[in-house]
């Protein structure tokens, strides 16, 4: 049984925690956080700490789950690996490159394995699309669109995602999502262009990434309004337009009826509007085997993780 911790209980680890509690060769033990009250209601099913340093002393941890906020991943990641521990890490990474050619050797010096939980390319709707690009089954790809709005994070613990220095702010942190997804299904495009607009307390931007033979349109916002989360994709292929919208994904054909791709999967309720904490589980299911293995984690590849990071710098 992996002996797993987490440190960072805020957003993100609601998806996280109950992902781990399902596994049957993995056991979260311990959960790492300056704020006592965010992990009161895990006192009974896991040991407690606040510190990084007393629970890597205290436990003997297999794997630790990074959810803090962007700008103390690299430091925590190192710490941990230094002492032997298998590391899984919330995206963004880091904001500059540099940091994502040290983490990498740091996990290659230490026979450790690592991964950033890019969780589009474990999620089934944006799987699937892979596969239809892959397999040519529509014909070759000729446009598509993908967006991904959402009101301005203003949970965020001390204000962390307001901070550009420490957060990239939306492009870095939800923009991400998509443009991630598209290196890793469809390499590195050929040019890039975008406008944003940029006030305080929202941003919004939309990108043009050129392919070879295709393009693709995005749309990123955080709003200043109360506006409820949305993220959706239309891609067009010679023989049939592909779209996802509310979990349901479907072909309408050239010729012939539409095809439901994939049906609206169980719904379960997990933290800042993430309904489905089943993608969170595959990653950490793939993540864990790999561990487990002893492979790398390389469905992430850091030279893509690279890509990303130069086109975000120029947004």
């Amino acid at each position: 049984m992996l002996k797993v911790g987490l440190i960072g209980v805020g957003g993100i680890s609601g998806a996280h925690i109950p992902a781990w509690n399902e596994m049957e060769d993995a056991s979260l033990v311990a959960l790492c956080d300056r704020n006592t009250a965010a992990m009161e209601g895990y006192r009974d099913t896991c040991r407690l700490y606040t510190t990084l340093e007393e629970m890597l002393e205290k436990e003997e941890l297999d794997i630790l789950d990074i959810c803090l906020p962007t700008h103390l991943h690299i430091d925590t990641a190192i710490r941990a690996m230094e002492r032997g521990v298998h590391v899984l890490c919330e995206k963004p990474l880091t904001l500059n490159e540099e940091d994502v050619r040290r983490v990498y050797q740091v996990a290659e010096d230490n026979g450790v394995c690592f991964m950033v939980a890019h969780v589009l390319r474990f999620w089934p709707a944006y799987e699937r699309l892979k596969e239809l690009y892959d397999e040519g089954t529509y014909g070759h790809l000729l446009t598509g669109s993908m967006c991904r709005l959402s009101q301005s994070p203003r949970w965020s613990g001390d204000g962390w995602r307001q901070d550009e220095r420490r957060s990239g702010l939306m492009p870095f942190d939800l923009h991400i999502h998509d443009l991630d997804f598209m290196i890793y299904a469809f390499g590195e495009p050929v040019e890039a262009t975008h406008c944003r607009s940029r006030q305080p307390g929202q941003d919004a931007m939309t990108a043009t990434y050129r392919y070879d033979g295709f393009y693709i349109q995005t749309e990123a916002a955080f709003y200043a309004a109360n506006y409820p989360f949305k993220a959706a994709f239309r891609f067009q292929f010679e023989q049939a337009v592909v779209e996802w919208e509310g979990d349901r994904m479907m072909a309408y054909p050239v010729e012939g009826e539409p095809v439901v791709l994939l049906e609206p999967a169980e719904q379960r309720t997990a933290v800042i509007n993430l309904s489905d904490i089943l993608p969170y589980a595959r990653e950490i299911r793939y993540f864990t085997d790999c561990v487990k293995a002893g492979v790398p984690a390389d469905r992430i590849r850091p030279e893509e993780l690279l890509t990303v990071l130069r086109l975000l710098k120029d947004i």
